[in-house]
C-alpha cells in the first residue's frame, strides 16, 4: 500500500497510438475519445493520443479535446524527429503537431546507428541534427519535450558512444524525458538494469563536468523512462527492472494491446508497482476501477477480455482445486496474492467434477444460499454436479445453470412456465442458400397452453424468439432480455456427427449477464436447455429483485 512518502512514478499511456497498432484492432475518433476519457479518470497523468498529420482521424481526434479537455491527464501528440537534410521549421509534419494544441511533444529518435545508415540512409551526424534541430524547433514553440529513443537497448549494445550521443543531444536541446524503448522487445531484465543505470550514471557524470552559469547554475539530468515491448514476454518485468534501476516513467497499454507480441501491460505494471514495490501510480480509491478499466477498453476495441490476465481477467482469483478452495475459505492470503477488491476484481469460487464439498458450499454461499455440510442436500449437489459434468456438462462456466441445479436439489426451483414440446424447420432450398428457420413452441403457464411460432436467422434464433413470443405477455421482463453470445463444442468428435454436443448461451437484461449449459447428442435440444435455463434464471433474478425492494420498502 502506497503512503504521502512514496515515490511518485509518472504513467505514460500509448494504447491510442501504439496499441492500436495490434494486429485486428481497429478503432474510430469515438471510440478513441471514449477511452481517453476513460484512462483519464484511472489517473493515468499522460496519454498519448496518436501522431496527428499521420491520418484523418488522429488530427480530429486533437481537435475535439481542444473543445472538450481531459479532466486532469495531459494528452501528448507524438512524432518522429525531422527528415533528414531538411529543417524543422519548414517540416510540415511539425506543422500538424503544432496544430494538434498539446502542451507535451513525444519525438522519437533514432539510436542504433544500424537504423540511422540502413533505415535513414544518412549518417550519424545528420541524425543529431535532426534530434537537435526538432527539438529546438518545438521548444521555441513552447512545446515540453519527452524524447523517445527508439531501439535504445539494441542501439546501446551495437555502439554505446553513439547512442549516449543521441540521448546527450536531446538533453543538450531541451528535452525533459529521456525514454528507453526496448522496441524489438528482445532485451532481458538483468540487462535493462545494468543499462539504465549506466545511463544515469554517464549522463549525471557528463552534466556535472558542465560548466555551473550565473542564471540557471547546474543543470540536472532529466528524468528517464522506460518504454517496452513484448516479444520476449519480458515487456512488465523489463519495465519494472528499470523502475527499480531508476526510471521515473513507466510507458504501457491497457490490457498490453500493441503491435506483434504487444507492449508492456499497465494492468500489470500499476499494481505491481504500486502494492508490492511501493510506489505512488495512482489513487487507491482509482486502483479499485483497474479491472472495470481493462474490460471497458476491451469492449470498446471490440477484443475478448484475457480471462487469465493476471490481477483483472476473471479467472485472476477463481478458485477451483477443493483444497484451494477449503484454504481461501478460511483465510485468502493462503491462495491469493493480494485482496481481489484492491484492483476492483473479485473472488470466485469454481464449481467442476474436481470440486469437493468446500467449492459447492462457497459458490452456494455466492449466491445467497446457505448450505449445511451436514445435511443430505449438499453432498446430493455435488454428486449430482459430479455425474452431469461426466455428461459433457460445464458448470464453471455456466454458473447460472448450476444455480438453477442448487434450487431444484433444494426443492425450491420456481416453475415459472413449462416446455411441452418445440418443432424447427429449417428451409433449404437447391441452388440456394438460405437460413431462415420457423419455430414452434407449446408451452404451459399457471396450467395455461399457448401455441406459438416465429421465424429466425437459423434454428436457435427462431427457437429463441418464439419461446419469448410465447412468454412476454406473461413475464414483460423477458422483452429486456438479449441473447448475448452462443458457443458450441463437439465433445466426442471420433463420433462423427453422432458426436455429442455442448451448447453456451451468454444472455443479459441490460445490467447483468449469465451463462448457462445444455449437452446432448442433438444440438438443437442442447440448445433448447441452454435458452430455456437462460430464460428461467433471467425470471428468477427478476422475482429476486422485486422481493427485495419490497421488503427495503
Amino acid at each position: 500500500m502506497t503512503t504521502n512518502s512514496s515515490p511518485q512514478l509518472w504513467l505514460y499511456d500509448t494504447t491510442l497510438r501504439d496499441g492500436t497498432q495490434r494486429e485486428g484492432l481497429s478503432v474510430s475518433i469515438e471510440d478513441k475519445l471514449r477511452i481517453a476519457r476513460r484512462l483519464d479518470q484511472l489517473g493515468i497523468p499522460f496519454i498519448e493520443g496518436g501522431w496527428p498529420g499521420a491520418n484523418p482521424k488522429d488530427v480530429q481526434f486533437f481537435w475535439q479535446l481542444q473543445e472538450d479537455p481531459l479532466k486532469q491527464a495531459e494528452i501528448v501528440a507524438f512524432c518522429s524527429t525531422r527528415r533528414p537534410n531538411s529543417t524543422a521549421a519548414t517540416e510540415p509534419m511539425l506543422q500538424d503537431i503544432l496544430a494538434a494544441g498539446t502542451r507535451w511533444v513525444t519525438i522519437f529518435g533514432k539510436s542504433w546507428d544500424l537504423h540511422v545508415t540502413t533505415g535513414l540512409k544518412t549518417t550519424l551526424e545528420e541524425n543529431l541534427a535532426m534530434i537537435r534541430d526538432t527539438i529546438e524547433y518545438l521548444r521555441s514553440q513552447g512545446r515540453r519535450i519527452i524524447y523517445d529513443a527508439e531501439h535504445w537497448f539494441d542501439g546501446y549494445k551495437h555502439n554505446r558512444d553513439y547512442a549516449l550521443q543521441t540521448l546527450e543531444t536531446a538533453i543538450a536541446s531541451g528535452a525533459e524525458w529521456l525514454v528507453l524503448c526496448d522496441t524489438n522487445g528482445g532485451t532481458l531484465p538483468h540487462e535493462i538494469s545494468q543499462i539504465v543505470q549506466d545511463v544515469i550514471s554517464h549522463l549525471s557524470f557528463v552534466i556535472s563536468q558542465e560548466p555551473m552559469t550565473e542564471d540557471k547554475g547546474q543543470r540536472t539530468i532529466p528524468q528517464i523512462g522506460i518504454h517496452t515491448h513484448n516479444d520476449s514476454e519480458m515487456a512488465v518485468a523489463n519495465a519494472i527492472a528499470a523502475v527499480m534501476a531508476g526510471a521515473k516513467m513507466v510507458q504501457g497499454t491497457i490490457n498490453g494491446y500493441g503491435e506483434r507480441c504487444g507492449n508492456a501491460n499497465l494492468c500489470s505494471l500499476i499494481p505491481n508497482l504500486q502494492l508490492k514495490a511501493g510506489y505512488s501510480c495512482i489513487t487507491e480509491d482509482q486502483l479499485t476501477q483497474l479491472t472495470e478499466a481493462s474490460r471497458f477498453v476491451s469492449e470498446v476495441v471490440n477484443l475478448a477480455p484475457d480471462e487469465h490476465a493476471p490481477f483483472v481477467g476473471r479467472s485472476a482469483f477463481a478458485h477451483k482445486g477443493g483444497i484451494h478452495v477449503s484454504a481461501v475459505e478460511r483465510n485468502p492470503l493462503t491462495y491469493e496474492h493480494i485482496q481481489p477488491e484492491q484492483v476492483g476484481n473479485r473472488r470466485r469460487i469454481v464449481i467442476s467434477e474436481q470440486s469437493g464439498l468446500s467449492n459447492v458450499l462457497a459458490k452456494a454461499r455466492s449466491f445467497g444460499i446457505e448450505l449445511d455440510q451436514q445435511k443430505a442436500e449438499a453432498r446430493e449437489i455435488l454428486q449430482r454436479l459430479k455425474d452431469l459434468e461426466s455428461e459433457g456438462f460445464q458448470f464453471e462456466a455456466a454458473e447460472a445453470s448450476f444455480v438453477l441445479l442448487m434450487h431444484e436439489a433444494l426443492g425450491g426451483r420456481q416453475k415459472f412456465f413449462e416446455v411441452k414440446g418445440f418443432q424447427v424447420h429449417c428451409d433449404l432450398i437447391e441452388g440456394k442458400e438460405t437460413s431462415n428457420a420457423l419455430a414452434t413452441v407449446k408451452v404451459a403457464v399457471d396450467g395455461k397452453n399457448i401455441l406459438e411460432a416465429a421465424e429466425g436467422n437459423g434454428p436457435v434464433a427462431a427457437l429463441d424468439a418464439a419461446l419469448r413470443k410465447a412468454l412476454v405477455n406473461f413475464y414483460p421482463q423477458i422483452a429486456t432480455f438479449d441473447l448475448t453470445d452462443y458457443k458450441v463444442r463437439i465433445l466426442n468428435g471420433h463420433t462423427g456427427t453422432a458426436a455429442k454436443t455442448r451448447v453456451l448461451v451468454e444472455s443479459g437484461n441490460g445490467r447483468q449477464r449469465w451463462t448457462t449449459v445444455g449437452v446432448s447428442t442433438n444440438i438443437l435440444a442442447a440448445s433448447y436447455q441452454a435458452v430455456v435455463e437462460g430464460l428461467e434464471y433471467g425470471l428468477l433474478l427478476h422475482s429476486q429483485a422485486e422481493a427485495a425492494l419490497k421488503a427495503s420498502s
